[in-house]
């Protein structure tokens, strides 16, 4: 028997690569440098080891979005992307109009290897520039120069219909009218979407370490505030505005795999440090992957999964979830829909205050969703309402 969510928002894929050319200071994802060559085919062997684990769990879905995350996926041959979505096509049924997205990065982007991608299968490519000029991006670690990044897109742009760049602001020292500016550029180039991300220092970082001895200022939240405003208030004129906090796109170029997140939907968490949520004949679920790939990988070969921590998550910690990755988005979320997960509604005191002080607001269908004054104090929101 196949036990489908009672809200159905989708089902996808994450595979992670947890491999990169170098650390990145800022950087808090489970990425790792190894100066000798991967074996790929070891690894592609345990990624169907685990997809077959996983897809045990849950038979019988149609995968929706499938996303290759870092690390830096475009390291791999097209050949092992190739044959991991094989993998996938073997367990669960394929989406005719199937997402699939590729993170990359400027200096492993080459037209051959590009093609070979997209030959795969593979149909939305996601860069990583972080900043347009030479400068920052040096600050910020990254191996690429501005030039690599126009010339990426150029590139990038013969090959697939749907790509996207990320870029970090409120950078040490950066002002409103250089990110304006840097922002006007970025509109230029990307097509069709944007993610733009708030410079944060996380714990156990390069940046985190750097500030701690006084060798760098992080930016005041105060002129962060203004940066923000003045990325909503350009994107927005352009025709790109925001649908999650930090993700702009056109209308209809919405990158679906991370909706699927957003509006709480199910997805498989493939590889070391993923993770997923998935819905079992004993509830949902979360289920995460060992972190250290070498670790993760022994650990398949030996019990055919990498399965680092899985829990059944209750009625309330659902509704907590749906609430905090659904009020992210611009649409917002369906109060009906935090009732049915929690088994009670969402105090309807706490968001008249909200609303009465400007942080949220009911759309015309309904929905509750944050205000740009709301944005800055999500996290205190959603303490607010959660059960």
């Amino acid at each position: 028997m196949n036990h489908l969510p009672p809200f159905d928002a989708g089902f996808g894929v994450y595979v992670h690569w947890p491999f990169c050319a170098s650390k990145c200071p800022y950087c808090d994802f489970n990425s790792h440098v190894r100066h000798a060559p991967i074996d790929e085919a070891r690894y592609v062997a345990a990624f169907a080891r685990e997809i077959e684990h996983q897809a045990k769990l849950v038979p019988g879905r149609i995968v929706g979005s499938i996303f290759f995350g870092g690390g830096t996926p475009s390291l791999m041959k097209p050949e092992t992307i190739g044959a991991i979505l094989n993998i996938i096509t073997k367990h669960w049924s394929i989406a005719p109009d199937v997402e699939i997205t590729m993170e990359a990065n400027p200096t492993s982007i080459e037209a051959s290897r590009l093609r070979g991608y997209r030959d795969t299968g593979v149909n939305r490519l996601s860069m990583g520039f972080q900043a347009m000029n030479d400068a920052d991006l040096r600050a910020l670690g990254r191996l690429h120069s501005v030039a690599e990044a126009r010339a990426a897109v150029k590139t990038a742009s013969q090959i697939f219909d749907r790509y996207s760049f990320d870029l970090i602001y409120a950078r040490p020292g950066q002002t409103p009218d250089a990110w304006a500016e840097e922002l006007k550029e970025a509109i230029a180039l990307s097509a069709e979407h944007l993610s733009l991300y708030q410079l944060t220092i996380e714990p156990g970082t390069m940046f985190e370490r750097m500030v701690a001895a006084g060798k760098l200022t992080p930016m005041p939240d105060d002129e962060a505030r203004v940066l923000f405003d003045v990325t909503r208030e350009i994107c927005s004129a352009a025709g790109m505005p925001a649908y999650e906090i930090s993700n702009h796109a056109r209308k209809g170029a919405e990158c679906r795999h991370n909706l699927l997140y957003w509006q709480y939907g199910e997805y498989a968490g493939i590889g070391p440090g993923a993770h997923a949520r998935l819905f079992t004949e004993n509830g949902r679920i979360a289920l995460s992957t060992l972190l250290h790939p070498e670790t993760w990988l022994e650990a398949v070969e030996k019990k055919g999964h990498g399965t680092r921590e899985i829990e059944t998550l209750s009625a309330s910690d659902q509704a907590n979830e749906f609430l905090l990755m659904g009020l992210r988005l611009t649409e917002g979320i369906d109060p009906s829909r935090f009732e049915a997960l929690a088994g009670q509604p969402i105090d309807q005191a706490h968001i008249d205050a909200l609303i009465e002080d400007g942080f949220l607001e009911t759309s015309e269908t309904g929905a509750l969703r944050v205000t740009a004054t709301g944005v800055p104090v999500l996290n205190t929101i959603i303490e607010h309402l959660s059960v």
